[in-house]
């Protein structure tokens, strides 16, 4: 039940830093944003992780936390430029399509095996993305395939925080992932850069910390449940996110991006069902082969 509160609270927050990012960037660029978003989720993360008693946070993988930095940072500008330019359900609904791409990038990266199901669950996943991007209808944008970009990056930085997290706690993999995301992020909104004012400053604060918030309560849940339980909670930022569309932009919902946000969705949940089932069994046989050793 914690870890399922813990998600759930994940899913909202993040959610409401999608709605934070659509409401900054009618004052400051997408790039200044990003600045701003990752400024404000270091200085939110600053006072927990650096607490007496708090383990130090040391690491050997500068370099490595440099290219993951660099690649999450393009996902996040792609990402923040489609929430802010494409209605607000397609561009989260497109973004749940990043499972799909990281279990191409675990066989392509990690060697890992995939064996029909779950091959055949990103195919239908795949199926969803294109029954809402819809390539060759009248109501194609490009634009949709900047979200899609975005999901292919954040697959490749899902990657990276799976080697990182072998030799690094989560809580360093977040803390340098910001020391490196915020002198990177103000090489591009320099060029763009215009001063905030008024309200927006509320709205930029707001993305960092919701984003920081939903980062920690993301892990935590992760740490004490099981993804394939937990995958489907994650999916309740969805509605947030239309409700406040609705409320806030008069964006109506489109029947494609709900049949295909679905379609994505079911596929995610069948991938996290077969990794929870097939991570069980190695378990099982690495437990039996050990009752087996000599003492």
């Amino acid at each position: 039940m914690r870890a399922a509160l813990l998600m759930f609270g994940s899913a909202m927050a993040f959610g409401l830093m999608a709605i934070a990012i659509r409401l900054a960037t009618a004052y400051v660029p997408t790039q200044e944003v990003a600045f701003f978003r990752n400024s404000f989720g270091l200085l939110a993360l600053l006072p927990m992780l650096l607490r007496p008693g708090h383990a130090p946070l040391r690491t050997q993988q500068l370099p490595r936390y440099f290219l993951r930095s660099a690649i999450g940072l393009a996902s996040m500008l792609c990402g923040f430029w489609a929430i802010g330019h494409l209605p607000l359900s397609q561009a989260i609904s497109l973004s749940y399509s990043t499972p799909l791409f990281v279990t191409i990038a675990a066989v392509l990266w990690l060697g890992e095996k995939v064996r029909f199901r779950r091959w055949a669950a990103v195919i239908v996943g795949f199926i969803g993305v294109l029954v809402i991007v819809r390539p060759g209808a009248h109501s194609f944008e490009l634009g949709s395939l900047i979200a899609v970009l975005a999901a292919v990056l954040s697959a490749l930085v899902a990657i990276q925080i799976k080697q990182l997290t072998r030799v690094d706690s989560p809580d360093t993999v977040v803390f340098y992932t910001y020391v490196f995301w915020v002198p990177l992020s103000l090489i591009p909104a320099l060029f763009v850069w215009v001063w905030p004012s008024g309200i927006a400053w509320l709205w930029l604060v707001a993305t960092g910390v919701m984003g920081t918030l939903g980062q920690l309560l993301w892990t935590r849940a992760l740490k004490l449940g099981e993804v394939s339980a937990l995958t489907p909670i994650s999916f309740t930022q969805l509605p947030l996110v239309v409700v406040m569309g609705w409320l806030l932009f008069g964006e109506t919902l489109d029947r494609w991006t709900v049949i295909g946000a679905l379609i994505i969705l079911g596929a995610n949940a069948y991938i996290a069902h077969r990794e929870a089932v097939l991570a069980r069994r190695q378990d099982t046989l690495q437990n039996a082969r050990a009752g087996d050793t000599p003492a």
